[in-house]
């Protein structure tokens, strides 16, 4: 609709001998605007018209409230006019003046319920907002209005999910397939959904139909590889896994790009070099470190493992390590290694089967760190010591599930009697454990830990930690220390698999407290809070 107003005002300012554009722009005002004010008016409809002419060209000339004003005498004058509507919509987008944008779309909707793109258009504002239940509204009345479009229902599917509808999500998927059977954005939804709701076999199929229409569409690849290492299909699940490095931007392109060297795909490493580059969070560095010593025995002559600095005192210990590199210091050094490879990667090229998982990294701590933190522990009343972390990192794409809202929904662990509760938190969430309530005492030391050889140093003094997932549910198995781990009702990581309460990624350490699809954590922490009455029944 930008187009044909463009194009009107286009037809009108043409005839003009001006090669300048804004002399153009100008030229049609002029003679545009004598006809607005013309005596007697003009017809309400042609008036409309003209106004859309002179807020194009006033545009033209960069003068956009005139443009603005322009485009709202045009709907003053013809209510009815959508393309005058849309337009200024299209300016106000711009502008970022959103909530003046949806009222013009609803105030075009009371003229013109009809208008399916409309309805659409206004989802997708609200939906951009977190205003899913409205979205869903907007979405539901364009796919109504026009069930032939199958972008709507697409649409309509993506804000069922966020509001819990899974089933739901799942039909507003299939529609659009139905529509067009190669509607591969479609399919991978449907795997998404289906997935969630347990219909693994299903899942797995809809990914395939998606693979099978597209063989480079990535995210159904990866969707694929991470089902089939939840189910413990290895063999394969690995091997997809791996065609991430094929996927043009992504991390692992660019991190080659940065390296500059031959990517190590599985070749014979004795007398060889190898560089190591941390992919994922703190988390992945951890559980896929236990591949580091494998990679030394594989004959290499260094290996040298690039991460964050938050790793490398814990690292530094780690058998089969020669070196450990900042990210800089890894660029720096990379000429000097034969092949670099990802940690992730380890256990396709090493033919990693759930029987032949190897035992996680083995880290051996300072006595004398230990021992610093030993006089913080000491202040303790008698008891035992349980470490707690409700909250990973913020910026994890999944944190919104994973992690609790508050502290304060803890409260039902602080009826276990004869436990001391230690705060390993870091970063959101430490200003809650610093001044925790009254009726819940915690002994903070997060914020005064440096790095994860710090939180192992405290962790290997404790009795338990319970958590959610994130990083300090593999350090704490790491070092044999018993962790329980709260998993999110949605989008539980591949590594914990489905319907199982232990971990053969860490087995005789982990114990996993899910809860079903759609279920709450109150549900959870108090089946933790019994589980705790049971290991620590008060003498």
């Amino acid at each position: 609709m930008q187009a044909q107003a463009q194009a009107q005002a286009q037809a009108l300012i043409q005839p003009l001998t001006q090669p300048d554009p804004s002399a153009r722009f100008t030229e049609a005002l002029d003679k545009i605007r004598p006809l607005l004010d013309q005596t007697p008016p003009l017809p309400p409809n042609e008036l409309a018209e003209a106004l859309q002419l002179a807020a194009v060209s006033a545009l033209g000339l960069g003068q956009l409230a005139d443009a603005e004003s322009y485009w709202r005498r045009a709907i003053d004058t013809n209510p009815h006019f959508a393309d005058a509507y849309l337009n200024l919509v299209t300016l106000l987008k711009g502008l970022g003046r959103l909530s003046d944008v949806e009222a013009l779309l609803r105030q075009l909707l009371d003229v013109r319920p009809e208008l399916a793109d409309v309805h659409n258009q206004l989802g997708s504002l609200l939906q951009d907002q977190g205003r899913m239940a409205q979205a869903e509204a907007a979405y539901a009345e364009a796919s109504r209005l026009s069930p032939e479009r199958l972008e709507f229902h697409y649409n309509l599917g993506t804000v069922l999910r966020p509001l819990g509808r899974w089933r739901e999500a799942a039909d507003a998927y299939r529609r659009p397939i139905g529509l067009r059977p190669d509607f591969v954005m479609g399919y991978s939804n449907l795997g998404n959904i289906l997935k969630e709701l347990g219909q693994l076999s299903d899942a797995e199929a809809a990914y395939r139909q998606a693979l099978a229409i597209s063989g480079d569409y990535y995210m159904a690849s990866f969707a694929l590889a991470t089902l089939l290492l939840s189910m413990g299909r290895f063999d394969e699940g690995w091997r997809l896994h791996d065609e991430r490095h094929a996927e043009p931007g992504s991390i692992q392109q660019k991190t080659q790009k940065v390296v500059g060297r031959p990517r190590w795909q599985g070749e014979p490493l004795a007398g060889k070099t190898l560089m190591v580059w941390q992919e994922g969070g703190l988390g992945d560095a951890i559980h896929f470190g236990r591949y580091l010593p494998m990679l030394k025995a594989q004959g290499a002559a260094r290996v040298a493992f690039v991460c964050s600095a938050s790793l490398h005192r814990l690292f530094a210990s780690v058998e089969g390590v020669d070196a450990v590199l900042t990210h800089e210091a890894g660029w720096a050094a990379a000429s000097n290694y034969d092949y670099w490879t990802s940690p992730l990667s380890a256990p396709f090229h090493l033919r990693t089967t759930v029987d032949t998982i190897p035992p996680p990294a083995r880290f051996t701590l300072d006595p004398a760190l230990v021992d610093r933190w030993r006089e913080r522990l000491a202040a303790l009343p008698a008891g035992r010591r349980i470490g707690l972390v409700w909250k990973g990192n913020a910026l994890h794409r999944n944190d919104a599930n994973r992690s609790l809202g508050a502290l304060t929904q803890l409260a039902p662990l602080w009826r276990v009697p004869g436990v001391n509760f230690i705060s390993l938190q870091k970063g959101d969430g430490e200003d809650e454990a610093q001044t925790p309530p009254v009726d819940q005492p915690l002994l903070h030391l997060g914020s005064d830990i440096a790095d994860l050889a710090d939180s192992a140093a405290i962790i290997a003094q404790l009795d338990l930690v319970i958590c959610v997932d994130t990083v300090t549910a593999h350090l704490a198995a790491s070092l044999g220390i018993p962790c329980w781990v709260m998993l999110p009702e949605q989008a539980v990581d591949w590594r914990w698999m489905h319907e199982r309460s232990d971990s053969p990624w860490y087995p005789g350490t982990i114990r996993l407290f899910r809860q079903p699809l759609g279920g709450r954590w109150s549900a959870s922490i108090e089946r933790v809070r019994q589980a705790c009455l049971e290991r620590f029944p008060r003498a």
